[in-house]
Order: C-alpha cells, then sequence, then structure tokens
C-alpha cells in the first residue's frame, strides 16, 4: 500500500473514456455483422433431443380425439406429450390472464396453436412423429370481427372467464375496453366551424425479427431445470413456467441466450414450457428451434385495429373536441391487450391540446391469430388515424397541415385526455419545425448522363417506368409515446454491482436480467459503470435469474429502468469506496472528509482534479458489492368510467416527413426519404440512439406500405406464414433516413434521459400515408397501401378523393358545420 503525498492533477488523458454521452461501439456488433456472435438457435448439447410442436390446422374446432400412437412407435422418438400428460393441475399461463393452454384441451381456438409435443433423436425423426399424430377436429364456426364477436347469441371464444377483466366489459369477446371522458365533447362540437370523421384500417403487423425462436432445456440433478432461452422478460416467463413445471422457481434457472429481435414477440412464452416439459419427461436436454413458418404461429403479433374518429377545430384553427372508437383485435388469448387498450385509449388523441374528449377503446377475443406486444403497444394504430385526420381538418380549415399541427401542439403543462399533466419537456412544435426544415431531397434522382437509375424509381430494378407517370408527394405526422410500464403497474429493476482488483487493476462487474435483444443495453449498462465509477474495465454477466427481475425489454423501458438500478448500485458502491478510502486515507488529505469526491481514471479524485488514491490502493483485496432494486415515480390505473388518472410515468415524442414518388399508373411506391426529429432527453450513446430511431422509422415504413398477415375472414386461417408472402423492407426499400435529435432533460428521469426506441415506429407509419396521399389524391383508410389501393382496382377501395359523406364545399372526409349538425 503506497500513501498519497502531495495532490497530482488529474490529466484529462487519465479520465475515463467510454462514459455517458459517447459513442462508444457495442461489444457484440463485430460478432453479429461477421456471423460469429452464438444465437440461441446455434446452442448444443452433448446427447441432445430436438423438440416439435404439433399445430392446429384449423383455428376453432372442438378436439375429438388424438390418437399418439403412430408417433411413439417411430424409432428415435423419446417422448409424445398431449394435455393429458402435463404433470400438474397448473395447464395455462398468460402475462396478465392466464387463459393460454400448454397444449390444447377439449378445443382448439385458433390456426396454429399447440396440441402435442415431440422429442427424438434427430430433428426430422421428430417433424416425422408429429405429422403422425392424428388429431380428429369437429370445427366450429370462427369468430374473425366485432360484429361476430359481440352479435346477440356469439359463439363465446372463453366460455368461462372469470378474470379480473370480466366484470368491467359488456361482452365476454371483449377482452378489456378502456373509456376516456374529460369536459363534453357534444357542446365543444356545436362550437366547431369544421368537423371531420373518418373511419380506419390497420393491419395485423408480425415482429419479423431474424433470429427464430428456440431454446435449450437441460434437466438437472436436483429435479429441476436450466433453461437458456432468447426471450424478453426472464422472470416474467419464470413465473408462468414453474408453475406448470410444479418446480419451485429457485429450481427453475434460466439464462438468457442470444437473441435475434424481438420488437414485443418474445414478451409473451413461445415453446419455454416444451421444451422444460420435454427435458424432464425424457431426463436429457431438448432443444426447439422454430423454423420461419413455425415462427408465425408461435408467437402474438400487432393487433389490427378498426378506429371510427371525429375531429372539430374552429376556423382560427383550434381544435375543439375529440371523439374516437378504436376496437382492436386480440385474437384467441389475452397476452397484453389490457396494457396496448389502455395505451390506444390514453394516447389516442395524439400531442395536442384538446379539452373536450370522449374516447372508448377495447380489445376483442377472436378466432384470429392472437395478438399482443409490438414495438409502439397501441399507440402506433391510434397515430395512424388521429395523423390522418389532422391533415383532414387542416384541409377542411386551408391551413399547413404542419402549421395546424403547431397550433394545437401540446407542451410542459399541458393535460392529457387522462387528466395528466406533461410534467417535462414536450417539444412537439419545435420537432415539427426541424423536420420541415430539413433540406429537401432533389427531385428526379434518377436521371443520370447513362439514363435512369432503377433502383431510384418506383419498382426499382423490376424495370417497370423510367419516370413516365411518377408523381412525388410530401407528408407530415408527430407522435407520442409513453415510456415504461403503466396503469400502477410496479415497473422496477434490480443491478447487481461489484468492484474489485484484478489483475492489478480496478474492474467493474455490472450483473442484471435484462434482456439483450438488441437495443443495446449492455452497452449502455458499460458507460454507466465507468462513468459513476471511474473504471475503464467494465464486464457485463450473461443475464440470468439468480439476480432480481430487471422487467421486459419493452416499452422504452430498459435505458430508463435498469439503467436507472445500474447507476443507484454504481452509486453505493462508490460511497462504500470512499468510506474505505476514508479509513484508510483520511488521516493524509483534508479533502477526504469533503462531500465532493468522485471516481474518474481509476482513482479518486476532488471536484478540481486532485487525486487522493488509486482504487487499487484503496481496495487492495476487499471486494465491493451491492445488489438493489429501483423503481420510477409511482402510477396510478385510470379509472374504469372516465379514463381519469395519472396512469403514464414519462413521455416521448417524434415527428417525420416522409417524400415519396409513386407511378401512379401501377400503383408502386418508392419512399425516397423518411426525415425524423426526435426529443431524447439526453442521448446516453449517440450512435445507438441514432440507430434506433432509424430502426423503428422503417419498421413504421413496413407497416405503411408493404407488411401485413393476411387472414382469411371465413377460415380465420393465415394465408402468408413466410418471408415470400409476408413481405419486409430490404436495404433497396429503405430510403435516406436523416436523423434531428433534440436533448431536453427530463429532471424526474436519470441523467434526463428518455426511451427513444418506440416513438419514431408511431409518426413514420402516417408520414408515408399522407407524402402517398399528397401524390395521388386518395384518402387512403387502411395500412398497408398496396398497389391496387393505388390503381382503383382493390374490392375495398375508395371513390378517388375519398368522396363519401362529403359536401362539395369540403375537403375530403370533412364537413360543414351545416352537415355536421345532421350526421355528426
Amino acid at each position: 500500500m503506497t500513501a498519497v503525498g502531495a495532490p497530482t492533477g488529474l490529466t484529462q488523458g487519465s479520465r475515463t473514456k467510454g462514459g455517458i454521452g459517447e459513442s462508444t461501439l457495442r461489444p457484440d456488433g463485430v460478432l453479429k455483422v461477421t456471423g460469429e456472435f452464438a444465437y440461441a438457435s446455434d446452442m448444443w448439447h452433448e446427447d441432445m433431443l430436438w423438440g416439435q410442436i404439433l399445430r392446429s390446422t384449423v383455428a376453432h374446432a372442438e378436439i375429438v380425439s388424438i390418437d399418439t400412437g403412430e408417433a411413439l412407435a417411430t424409432p428415435g422418438v423419446y417422448a409424445v406429450m398431449t394435455y393429458d400428460d402435463l404433470p400438474t393441475d397448473v395447464r395455462h399461463y398468460g402475462l396478465e390472464i392466464r387463459d393460454t393452454p400448454v397444449l390444447a384441451h377439449g378445443k382448439v381456438r385458433h390456426h396454429g396453436e399447440p396440441v402435442a409435443i415431440v422429442a427424438a433423436d434427430h430433428p426430422e425423426t421428430a417433424r416425422r412423429a408429429a405429422a403422425k399424430i392424428k388429431v380428429e377436429y369437429r370445427e366450429l364456426p370462427v369468430v374473425t370481427d366485432e360484429a361476430s364477436a359481440t352479435a346477440r347469441g356469439a359463439i363465446l371464444v372463453h366460455e368461462h372467464r372469470d378474470d379480473h377483466h370480466s366484470g368491467h366489459v359488456p361482452h365476454p369477446n371483449i377482452v378489456h375496453r378502456q373509456p376516456i371522458v374529460r369536459g363534453d365533447a357534444a357542446a365543444a362540437a356545436a362550437r366547431a366551424d369544421v368537423i371531420v370523421t373518418g373511419d380506419y384500417h390497420f393491419g395485423m403487423q408480425d415482429q419479423a425479427f431474424l433470429g427464430p425462436e428456440s431454446g435449450l432445456a437441460v434437466p438437472g440433478e436436483d429435479g429441476g431445470v436450466d433453461l437458456y432461452i432468447a426471450t424478453q422478460w426472464l422472470h416474467s416467463d419464470l413465473r408462468q413456467i414453474a408453475p406448470v413445471l410444479g418446480l419451485p422457481e429457485d429450481k427453475v434457472r434460466m439464462t438468457l441466450s442470444g437473441v435475434g429481435g424481438a420488437f414485443g414477440g418474445r414478451e409473451d412464452l413461445s415453446m419455454q414450457i416444451h421444451a422444460c416439459l420435454l427435458a424432464l419427461r425424457t431426463g436429457k436436454p431438448v432443444k426447439i428451434v422454430y423454423n420461419r413458418f413455425e415462427s408465425f404461429f408461435g408467437h402474438v403479433h400487432r393487433h389490427p385495429a378498426r378506429l371510427h374518429y371525429e375531429h372539430g377545430a374552429t376556423r382560427d384553427g383550434r381544435l375543439t373536441h375529440v371523439r374516437c372508437r378504436i376496437v382492436l383485435d386480440g385474437g384467441a388469448y389475452a397476452s397484453a391487450s389490457p396494457a396496448v387498450v389502455g395505451n390506444a385509449a390514453s394516447l389516442s388523441v395524439g400531442p395536442y391540446v384538446c379539452e373536450d374528449v370522449d374516447i372508448e377503446a377495447l380489445a376483442l377475443y377472436s378466432n384470429n391469430p392472437p395478438c399482443g406486444a409490438m414495438r409502439g403497444f397501441g399507440a402506433v394504430q391510434a397515430c395512424f388515424a388521429y395523423e390522418a385526420q389532422m391533415d383532414k381538418v387542416a384541409a377542411g380549415l386551408g391551413l399547413d397541415p404542419v402549421e395546424f399541427r403547431r397550433i394545437n401542439a401540446m407542451e410542459q403543462g399541458t393535460l392529457m385526455p387522462t387528466g395528466q399533466p406533461v410534467d417535462s419537456p414536450a417539444p412537439v412544435a419545435e420537432l415539427l419545425r426541424r423536420v420541415k426544415a430539413m433540406p429537401m431531397p432533389p427531385e428526379r434522382q434518377w436521371e443520370s448522363s447513362e439514363g435512369a437509375d432503377l433502383r431510384q424509381l418506383p419498382g426499382g430494378l423490376s424495370n417497370t417506368t423510367h419516370g413516365e407517370g411518377v408523381v412525388r408527394g410530401v407528408g407530415y405526422a408527430v407522435g407520442i409515446k409513453n415510456v415504461g410500464f403503466s396503469e400502477g403497474f410496479d415497473d422496477y429493476s434490480t443491478a447487481r454491482v461489484r468492484l474489485e482488483v484484478a489483475g492489478g487493476r480496478p474492474v467493474v462487474t455490472v450483473h442484471t436480467a435484462m434482456a439483450e435483444v438488441g437495443q443495446g443495453g449492455v452497452t449502455v449498462h458499460a458507460q454507466i459503470a465507468r462513468t459513476e465509477l471511474g473504471v475503464a474495465q467494465v464486464t457485463i454477466r450473461p443475464a440470468d435469474t439468480r439476480v432480481g427481475s430487471a422487467g421486459s425489454t419493452s416499452a422504452s423501458r430498459q435505458t430508463y429502468v435498469t439503467g436507472g438500478a445500474v447507476k443507484h448500485a454504481c452509486e453505493l458502491v462508490r460511497e462504500k469506496v470512499l468510506d474505505i478510502g476514508r479509513r484508510r486515507f483520511g488521516s493524509h488529505h483534508p479533502a477526504w472528509a469533503t462531500a465532493g469526491l468522485r471516481l474518474e481514471g481509476g482513482k479518486v479524485v476532488t471536484d478540481g482534479g486532485e487525486v487522493l488514491a488509486g482504487l487499487v490502493d484503496v481496495l487492495e483485496d476487499e471486494a465491493v458489492e451491492v445488489e438493489r432494486e429501483w423503481r420510477h415515480r409511482p402510477t396510478e390505473p385510470f379509472d374504469p368510467r372516465t379514463g381519469q388518472g395519472n396512469g403514464h410515468v414519462q413521455y416521448s415524442f417524434a415527428a417525420h416527413r416522409a417524400v415519396v414518388e409513386v407511378d401512379t399508373e401501377l400503383g408502386l411506391v418508392k419512399v425516397i426519404e423518411l426525415a425524423c426529429a426526435q426529443d431524447v432527453g439526453k442521448a446516453l450513446n449517440p450512435l445507438s440512439v441514432v440507430g434506433q430511431i432509424q430502426g423503428g422509422t422503417v419498421q413504421g415504413l413496413g407497416i405503411a406500405v408493404m407488411e401485413e398477415i393476411v387472414v382469411d375472414p371465413v377460415t380465420a386461417k393465415v394465408r402468408n406464414p413466410s418471408f415470400t408472402d409476408y413481405l419486409l423492407p430490404t436495404i433497396l426499400d429503405t430510403p435516406a433516413l436523416p436523423v434531428d435529435v433534440l436533448e431536453l432533460a427530463d429532471d424526474h428521469a436519470p441523467y434526463g434521459l428518455r426511451g427513444v426506441g418506440e416513438a419514431p415506429t408511431l409518426s413514420s407509419t402516417p408520414a408515408v400515408l399522407a407524402a402517398i396521399r399528397d401524390a395521388t389524391g386518395l384518402a387512403l383508410d387502411r395500412t398497408p397501401v398496396r398497389p391496387e389501393h393505388l390503381t382503383g382496382t382493390a374490392a375495398d377501395q375508395d371513390p378517388p378523393g375519398g368522396a363519401r359523406n362529403v359536401t362539395p364545399s369540403a375537403p375530403p372526409g370533412a364537413q360543414t358545420k351545416s352537415r355536421s349538425a345532421r350526421g355528426t
């Protein structure tokens, strides 16, 4: 140990690099782009078996019989299990409502529902054995929409509901309903000079992560099981898995494996229970990997929605009222539908000032595929509709659509429709100003001295046009998204931080259960540790259930909540280290008695940069470790009748400008640019922030012009469960994505940050639709927009210009006050 003599100045070169505010590179980045990263599907275990799931071929039917004899007799098969083979009386699971059977019993409620599981010594053997299982079905009528779900005498998707929402809904086929009433919308409508109505349809979007669902279950000598799984929320999985297995939670040991994207689709269970059941039944490790076809059936999707809106405004451009009704299709099981309803309702007016609202949002049970969490979580569907409405009202008033939005833009202190004040910066008008001020992309970019560059044209390399019939359009949109879990949910995270000397250097180890699904949380946690503890070498331990819950990697919450937990634990470690230093060196320098000490560059320093001691000397052989939970401010449930309440902890905002070029003859769209301005509070890692904004923007582009799971309205079967027929944006479809990052700190959040990942997914979709409307003059009230919607050949095509129920002097979808008195 070396005593400290005269203080030494801390030079700039000795400061800890890689802290918050820097674009530190991801530790997994190179491995992923070179194909060396180990994903869940790459896992292997000696003497491992392969699991396979038999899924229903119909959407709604009674199960008359299941014959597993031929499958069991197949050489190489170790086990076949059905509902009757489950080990306990707990045979259902669910995020909030335990309504999902581990394996179907008595009936199937959607196409692709798991009916039986098989374990065999080779994946092909398992697949062939599953195909030999004979299931006799007696098909039943299907519930596919609101009319069939709520009609008199409607078939009940769940006959004996007893969940806590069942007493508050008008029909058993409604999962959850949330009204929001504030002010007097009827009286406000009488003051409106223009009233606009619209009906909108939002398609079912898939998360379409590239890494399919995969897991490896290994039976333990103690009768427990170790599960290595790609998921979004380890402890939520654990809470649902252990009761089905009949095991205490400490005997179900879960470790996060490499996750190839999530976007909400891994928040529910997929094969977790199935792999564990087979491993415990056979006494051997069991691996299950979905192929792409299975993946489409193996996770929830984004809720499709039908939305009806009415907006009113005065001639000076002020909103008078908003009425809306949002119907989300939750499919066969509840999943996250209740929370999605709460988000859709509470965010349904958008980032605007409106005192008088009458809102209803609900989710249905149906025989369509189950729907649940997906990036944007109810706010995406609402944003598509209310932004289309804002364009219509602006047109009815003869106002520029951006200026109309700026007139009505909320700001800090604005009351939400729920009565909750927005208590941090809400720079909606500024974001709109910034995105509109960005330079426009050049016209006719396809032209060159060597002829047309087909890649820059609608239709691309298919060579459908050289510029004939191509029209440009520009559209704007802005959205609001909550951050974190809401409505009174106990939203917390746990972090364990250890500081010690290893190899003659101070080393920090951070351990959380946060699921790294590609968002870059492991990078940020290391940055926080370097900032708070002044140590360059930070190790992030694999996420598992040997540390407390970190909550879900969803709701744009992980940097806020688990980052907050890491920061809090680091602060406590720092205080303990300083206490040790004071005991050992306090007599050497009076500054040890001051409160302004910090850790920097592996040393204890004063605010003025004087070095008091090195951490190696302070710690010697002693390690300092702290594990703590951290919570943000509490929220509260929305009132079940009025929807009033402080339901959210934080809001985030993003605005987009879309520039498109449309081949109006063939109905082909080329998105030229999608510019975004977003407030992020504080960019902890600027490079990652821009990446999140661009990724969310492209996901919104996908649902605007190509992505949709198509469900047969007669049979409720999925028509396109493959990447051949479910189209995703590729690099050739991705436009220029300029980003303007605004940093206005939220004083309630760690470092002033805001959740980033979801907000850009909201406004990119309506911006693209607005641009296409601008180019074509069509109303376009659904997503995705397909060529037939632009050429007038779609079966559900609106009249050109959206001329239904519109007076001659009004813009598309708008009504004058005299008209509204008769019809709206």
